[in-house]
């Protein structure tokens, strides 16, 4: 199973499904515009989009960076919506479409949320629906930022375990209960110093993990899962012998980022393989046309987010084989796609389930 699932030369990609009817491509009309209204209602799913859902492993849950965008009108939404309305509303009618199993809480990076906040979001959706969540930038950035980004000085509460429980684990678990998927530990760009010192910070990162308190109890799929933003942490051979024992050792697991600033997904199999069995946690952040500071390029490019500009085939064909074999094991999968992947994360997030729903079955060892 293990060499089925992260190695072996792989298949060349089919061509690309065709689209459905529900979503369309950069050449592709708008869809017509639907009533306004003071409330979000569902935009309504055809036959083939439920047919999909359905034939996909319940392990797999496939979700979106946050879900307040206006231009996933004739996506996910019927009408047209402010963000603001999107963000009190739309997420009881995000969690209605087939497709869309998780979310990633973003805002958590910016601040840490409380106990009720987590409250209101798990109250809105269903009960097997489970959450990704951004750990506080507090903690998980050794710089403290200026607002344009920039780093002003070292950051005193970068990796402080009793902040990460306090102001991160214990409310989550508190407030969104069984219906965690993954609790992201997404380490921020690291100063030249400490890269240089890199072995040290991982003791805090080990010491900071051990500290938390263990999920199982409340929320028997949660994971905790570390993000990483310097591809230091794996391109050395036994750094990343170091770094996956430390996740073993905490219980926590790799969370693949599929960001420019990062390697390849090919190249960061060899983190999942030294932590096999175990979750998949994937964040699919940025296309690599942009380049690894390429963010706001991004944004100005693809807004509204309501078609593809960018289609990644290779990412695509790499992740629905790497989720087929870890779902076909038994094994959850928590993939998060951003609209800064292709242009429009649901679009994404469709074209990905057709490839997944098309991989053969895992094939197991004699």
């Amino acid at each position: 199973m293990q060499d089925d699932l992260f190695g072996g030369p792989p298949e060349p990609p089919p061509p690309p499904p065709a689209a459905p009817a529900a979503v369309q491509d950069e050449k592709s009309p708008a869809p017509p515009a639907r009533k306004k209204g003071l409330g979000v209602s569902a935009q309504p799913q055809d036959d083939a989009t439920h047919a999909l859902a359905a034939s996909l492993s319940t392990h797999l849950r496939l979700g979106t960076s946050t879900w307040t965008y206006p231009g996933w009108k004739g996506l996910v939404w019927e009408g047209e919506h402010s963000p603001a309305q999107l963000s009190k509303n739309g997420l009881p009618i995000y969690a209605q479409h087939p497709l869309l199993r998780t979310v990633s809480i973003d805002r958590s990076f910016y601040r840490p949320l409380t106990v009720s906040q987590y409250e209101r979001y798990a109250s809105q959706v269903p009960d097997d629906f489970r959450f990704v969540v951004k750990a506080p930038s507090l903690v998980t950035d050794a710089l403290v930022r200026s607002e344009d980004g920039r780093g002003r000085e070292p950051n005193p509460a970068f990796l402080n375990a009793d902040l990460a429980r306090t102001e991160f684990v214990e409310p989550a678990l508190q407030g969104l209960g069984h219906k965690i998927g993954a609790l992201v530990f997404q380490l921020s760009p690291l100063p030249m110093d400490q890269l240089d010192r890199l072995p040290e910070v991982l003791q805090r990162l080990r010491a900071m993990l051990l500290a938390q308190p263990k999920l199982a109890p409340i929320a028997p799929d949660g994971i905790l899962a570390v993000e990483v933003r310097d591809p230091e942490w794996i391109s050395s051979h036994w750094m990343a012998l170091d770094f996956a024992a430390v996740l073993r050792e905490a219980g926590a697991t790799y969370c693949i980022d599929l960001h420019p600033k990062m390697p390849p997904l090919a190249d960061q199999l060899h983190m999942l393989r030294a932590l096999w069995p175990g979750p998949l946690v994937c964040r699919w952040m940025l296309n690599p046309v942009h380049g690894p500071y390429g963010y706001e390029e991004a944004e100005k490019l693809y807004e509204p987010f309501d078609r593809l500009h960018h289609p990644d085939q290779q990412n695509r064909e790499e992740l629905a084989r790497l989720i087929a074999g870890v779902t076909g094991a038994g094994q959850n999968a928590y993939v998060c796609i951003s609209n800064h992947a292709e242009g429009s994360a649901p679009i994404t997030i469709h074209a990905l389930a057709d490839r997944v729903a098309a991989q053969p079955p895992a094939r197991k060892k004699a």
